[in-house]
């Protein structure tokens, strides 16, 4: 499986810690959409898509299932969500103070 497109799309202000979305392509046959770019106390992350639940509780609408495709994948968007940076988007402004735990499950 190869990732064959990425698109990010950057969110602009605020103190919403809110980096970006990204629409990635796998094999240009398959899309996710709606990965978010967050920024974490460690730098940023990201989030797939996901659907609340009638418990409150949030669950993936799609995800890697092994932590080698996670990593792939993280690097893969936090690299174009860099890249995007440079080519003149400009950073959100985020608050240094307030702490965000990375989520387990978002």
């Amino acid at each position: 499986m190869q990732i064959t497109e990425i698109r990010v799309s950057l969110r602009q202000g605020g103190n919403d810690k809110l980096l970006a979305f990204a629409n990635v392509t796998f094999d240009n046959a398959f899309a996710v959409r709606g990965i978010k770019i967050i920024q974490g106390n460690n730098g940023p992350f990201i989030a797939m898509p996901s659907r609340k639940m009638a418990d409150g509780t949030y669950k993936d609408v799609a995800h890697p299932i092994n932590a080698e495709t996670r990593q792939m994948l993280e690097k893969a968007i936090l690299d174009e969500y860099h890249k995007t940076l440079k080519e003149g988007g400009a950073p959100p402004v985020i608050k240094e103070d307030a702490p965000v735990d990375q989520p387990t499950n978002l």
